[in-house]
């Protein structure tokens, strides 16, 4: 039931066709119902992988831990089906062709410094904070998005509403953060996840694009996690050159599925994206990662960190400017012609 309300709420706040037909608004809610797991299901990456991290002593191998097990997971998924390996060439001809841009399959990267941000992170500010700021940087993305629109992607007019909203969301993180930061806590830990959210906004929009070209969300989410690892792997390595090899891994089986976890929900995204736009998807996914990652810090919190009120009413603030953003103006229709 929980999740319901913020999918009702978040339709009820945007414009709709005129007359829209049955199976198309249940269309649009099934999507968005789907994009409403899918970011519960961020939250959930980010509170094992934050505690991965922190049990590693060592988020960038957590990041590629969790990376290469989703690789390992949509390989095996590449290899038992046709339709998916039709689609991987599908795309390779359509960048040989200049028909897609070579980029667009790089995906995987901004995922991948996401998930180092909450192997890095989430373990020090709590997986509930560490949501409020990445959230304000996927507001700030998606804004950034519909104003200059991405391939096939066409601009759409930056209203004021959403301007607001997205100032909003803003100051939602500096309430949330300012309480964390102390002489123990540098301030680009809590910057991070701000900074990275920015990059989950292009990361969805052109993993959708991938997505319908190659008729295949699996297609799409191998190519997401083949260049995410490849990053993640360059710089592990970096880093073990440097620090050494973490002190030892856990036993506990369970926080070895964030990279499950991670392809469950860059699938989810690369199916509803092409459907019902980078707008809706991005804010359907936001009340999912927030109603999750408050529920975590109370049955499960990061331990040393407690459920600070500023964190509780920034989650609900940044709600907020998620809504007015959805807020346009109507559009006039055009007189009937005589």
């Amino acid at each position: 039931m929980a999740l319901n309300i913020p999918v009702t709420f978040l339709l009820m706040m945007t414009p709709q066709p005129n007359h829209p037909s049955a199976s198309s608004r249940l269309t649009v809610a099934l999507c968005m119902l789907a994009a409403v797991v899918g970011g519960a299901l961020v939250a959930l990456q980010s509170r094992v992988n934050g505690q991965l991290g922190g049990d590693l002593g060592d988020g960038f191998f957590a990041a590629l831990v969790s990376f290469g097990v989703g690789l390992v997971i949509i390989t095996v998924a590449l290899l038992v089906s046709r339709k998916a390996r039709q689609g991987v060439t599908k795309v390779r001809i359509a960048i040989r062709a200049r028909e897609l841009p070579w980029w667009f399959i790089f995906g995987g990267v901004a995922g991948g410094l996401f998930v180092l941000s909450q192997g890095l992170t989430v373990g020090i500010i709590g997986v509930a904070l560490f949501t409020v700021a990445a959230v304000a940087g996927q507001t700030v993305s998606g804004l950034i998005i519909d104003a200059r629109g991405i391939g096939t992607v066409a601009p759409k007019r930056v209203t004021p509403a959403r301007i607001v909203g997205s100032i909003i969301a803003l100051i939602a993180v500096v309430i949330s953060v300012a309480p964390q930061i102390t002489s123990s806590v540098p301030f680009w830990i809590a910057l991070m996840p701000l900074v990275f959210g920015l990059f989950l906004g292009w990361q969805q929009a052109v993993n959708g694009q991938v997505k319908t070209l190659a008729g295949s969300a699996i297609a799409a989410t191998f190519f997401n996690f083949l260049t995410g690892t490849a990053l993640l792997l360059i710089l592990a390595v970096v880093n073990v050159a440097l620090a050494g090899w973490p002190h030892g891994f856990p036993t506990n089986p369970v926080l070895y599925l964030g990279g499950l976890v991670g392809v469950g929900f860059i699938a989810i995204f690369a199916i509803v994206t092409p459907i019902i736009g980078v707008l809706l998807q991005s804010l359907a996914a936001v009340s999912g990662q927030l109603l999750m990652s408050l529920l975590l810090s109370v049955i499960v919190p990061t331990s040393g960190q407690t459920l600070a009120w500023t964190t509780v009413f920034g989650t609900l603030l940044t709600l907020v400017g998620v809504a007015v953003a959805t807020i346009r103006r109507r559009m006039v229709p055009a007189p009937a012609s005589k």
